[in-house]
């Protein structure tokens, strides 16, 4: 009888492991399914309230403009003030937004410009310590069109953003010819480039073509805005994306221009 004990002995005890296993891989299986279908959930019920204003930085963090300012020449039209950075803020002020992006994508709202006033400029600068460098800086002719436009980094690695630095971009219209003046209204902001985690990258997949639904929800604002934007720039009568276009501009209080068309896109390459 001992004899046998000792033989069965070790077989209920191989027994265990398989069975702990298959336990926790179930129990993987159970939460991964439980993610899938909150995340697929959302997407395919994306109401208004699923887009908030992403969290603002503590005090401290970096501020610029978001609503057009400066220019005091009589050559500047007065419907310059109206030039707007889609970005979060409080009022006129923009704060400091996230990407994942390294060559990310900016947009802004201009309203419609006489033929004299059509010279911009976009700027990136990088903030280290208490220097300022330029990353990129380039000249834009604009149409004159009222509407949002877009601007893309040029993908070559010199003007990549890099992980956990802060950047400062300007965008200058001109009043009049730039090489007689440098009176222009401007807006600016802040972006940082965050790591894109392998839980988020899992969501992503999951949550397409509805990327932006993500990105909004883990505050990255200049992807969700972009992978927005640029679904509704290719179906811009699809209503769906139409609502959730001002859904998530209303979000950051930018309602008075949630409804303007997408008129153009500047990828600059060099």
């Amino acid at each position: 009888m001992i004899k046998k004990k000792l033989l069965y002995q070790p077989i209920q005890h191989a027994c265990v492991i398989p069975l702990v296993f298959i336990g926790l891989m179930n129990y993987s299986q159970s939460v991964q399914a439980q993610l899938t279908n909150s995340i697929q959930n959302t997407v395919k019920n994306s109401p208004s309230q699923s887009f908030q204003q992403p969290k603002l930085p503590k005090n401290g963090a970096p501020t610029g403009r978001r609503r057009g300012g400066a220019g005091r020449s009589p050559d500047c039209p007065s419907n310059l003030t109206q030039l707007t950075a889609l970005v979060p803020g409080d009022g006129g002020e923009s704060v400091l937004a996230s990407t994942v992006a390294e060559n990310p994508t900016f947009w802004f709202y201009i309203p419609q410009l006489p033929q004299t006033t059509r010279s911009g400029e976009f700027v990136l600068q990088v903030l280290d310590g208490k220097d300022v460098k330029n990353v990129y800086r380039t000249p834009l002719t604009l149409s004159g069109k009222p509407g949002i436009v877009s601007i893309t980094l040029p993908a070559q690695p010199q003007y990549s953003l890099k992980v956990n630095k802060k950047y400062h971009w300007y965008f200058h219209i001109y009043c009049g010819d730039v090489e007689k003046t440098s009176d222009n209204f401007y807006v600016d902001g802040f972006v940082q480039r965050q790591v894109l985690t392998e839980a988020l990258n899992s969501q992503l997949k999951l949550a397409k073509p509805k990327e932006y639904i993500v990105y909004s929800a883990n505050n990255i604002w200049y992807d969700a805005l972009t992978n927005l934007g640029e679904q509704r720039r290719t179906n811009p009568q699809n209503a769906t994306l139409n609502q959730d276009w001002i859904d998530l501009l209303n979000a950051v209080g930018l309602q008075d221009i949630a409804k303007e068309p997408i008129v153009q896109d500047y990828s600059l390459e060099k």
